[in-house]
């Protein structure tokens, strides 16, 4: 019998069998260990700006490794600093403000279509990764690279005006 068969509403049994199979299955995409090397050597700052709860964010980063590469770079959605999640701007906009970075000087690597508003809404570099499950279509628009492939992004970004 699962664990997540006890709770009491069909919400809280989803969102437990979601923890479940990201604790079980989660795995870091391909080359983005590497890609992040390349983009910080380069001297440029990165962190995490994810829609999802500190909570979640410490399970899947710590799932595939990149917890503490991130360690105090890491905002969500849910900080009382961000009045509205995506597609918003505030998260990016909060996110470079901590790490001192102006938002123009800003790329976004987003996997979704309200991330990708949220970039563009942000006035920061969107580039959209399609190696994920949202395929290059939905994540197309103007002003907006797609890229399949981790091993691609340290030259779009390091390459950003």
């Amino acid at each position: 019998m699962s664990t997540c068969a006890g709770r009491s509403s069909r919400i809280s049994r989803q969102r437990c069998s979601i923890r479940a199979a990201l604790a079980n299955d989660l795995e870091a995409v391909p080359g983005v260990e590497r890609a992040i090397d390349a983009i910080e050597q380069a001297g440029i700052a990165t962190c995490v700006a994810s829609s999802g709860s500190h909570q979640k964010m410490a399970l899947t980063l710590g799932k595939t490794g990149l917890l503490d590469r991130f360690r105090g770079r890491i905002y969500s959605a849910t900080d009382p600093d961000v009045a509205v999640g995506k597609p918003a701007p505030d998260l990016f906009l909060h996110a470079a403000e901590r790490i001192g970075v102006p938002p123009t000087r800003c790329a976004v690597i987003e996997d979704s279509p309200h991330g990708i508003a949220a970039a563009i809404a942000a006035g920061m570099t969107p580039y959209g990764f399609s190696g994920s499950v949202i395929p290059a279509s939905r994540l197309a628009g103007d002003g907006v690279t797609v890229f399949e492939s981790m091993a691609d992004l340290p030259e779009l970004v390091i390459a950003q005006p």
